[in-house]
């Protein structure tokens, strides 16, 4: 294998799509799965399972993506070092959001790490706002935007950005707009919709067990834009933070039902390791990473 084989199957990682990351890579797909076959091959092992509609990538594939990115970011110190660029802080941040975060968070972190950092790239993946942690402790990403458990997390230092409660939405135009009774009787009456895992849930469920409330739950899904899209058809109201309402494409759509001081506040903000491994261009950019959050 080689550098060049190496980048093209991280094209084809972040895509998932050989017609794409061909294009990209100004190659035929033919080419490309032959590239991919010989990593295979090399490595003894299946990279990514595939068929005629997608590409995903295996256990090992994911291994092999970590060991290509270092890989190819070696390669990079090499050629600074050699060029005389050494002392450039440049490469590319691995940072995980929600899409929530995306609109309401990163903004202003982005503009802050541009305007000091011009040569940082971001790669941002998204998903369940309850992944956050676990794609830093797999170092998916080096940093990430998450709910701040009360009691922190243990070997991550973290950084509040904005304290928001959490509260029950329910579709403008639906039959949930007017709700009566104590919050015992509206949540095992009324369907809900919440969020599988995460510190939402884990609250919602910590409640309700005290108050010994069988919760009338409709349906259940992963990251707050669909919950909100589910409370939208009419299915229940949905447990997210208010900040979801507040901000992006939702703002003004749904009403706002409060849920007191029962489930308290989300004290939303990034999450990062407390020490770091890795290669003198990350640990450059980890240290630019911590300059930005002593910012806030």
């Amino acid at each position: 294998m080689d550098f060049y084989e190496l980048n093209a199957f991280l094209e084809l990682s972040k895509i998932l799509h050989f017609g794409k990351a061909a294009e990209h890579l100004n190659m035929s797909p033919s080419a490309l799965s032959r590239i991919i076959n010989r990593l295979e091959e090399e490595t003894h092992s299946t990279l990514l399972d595939r068929n005629n509609r997608q590409v995903q990538l295996t256990a090992e594939g994911k291994t092999f993506k970590k060991f290509a990115q270092d890989v190819l970011e070696k390669q990079n110190e090499l050629k600074e070092e050699i060029g005389g660029q050494s002392q450039i802080i440049k490469g590319t941040l691995h940072l995980y959001a929600s899409v929530t975060a995306c609109y309401t968070i990163l903004p202003d972190f982005i503009k802050r790490l541009t305007e000091r950092y011009p040569n940082i790239q971001l790669s941002v993946e998204t998903g369940d706002p309850a992944g956050a942690v676990a794609a830093v402790k797999e170092n998916r990403a080096m940093l990430a935007v998450a709910a701040i458990p009360e009691n922190g997390l243990a070997q991550m230092e973290t950084v509040s950005v904005i304290k928001t409660p959490l509260v029950y939405a329910a579709a403008k135009n639906g039959p949930y707009t007017n709700l009566q009774g104590s919050p015992q009787d509206i949540l095992s009456t009324v369907p809900l919709v919440l969020p599988k895992t995460g510190l939402a849930r884990r609250r919602f469920e910590k409640w309700t067990k005290s108050r010994n409330v069988k919760a009338n739950i409709a349906a259940e899904t992963e990251g707050n834009e669909a919950i909100l899209a589910l409370a939208d058809l009419g299915l229940g109201i949905g447990l997210v933070p208010q900040i979801v309402l507040e901000n992006g494409p939702y703002k003004g759509e749904f009403i706002i039902h409060t849920a007191g001081n029962t489930l308290g506040y989300y004290d939303v903000g990034f999450i990062r390791k407390a020490d770091f491994s890795g290669t003198k261009s990350s640990k450059r950019i980890f240290d630019a990473v911590i300059n930005i959050l002593n910012t806030y």
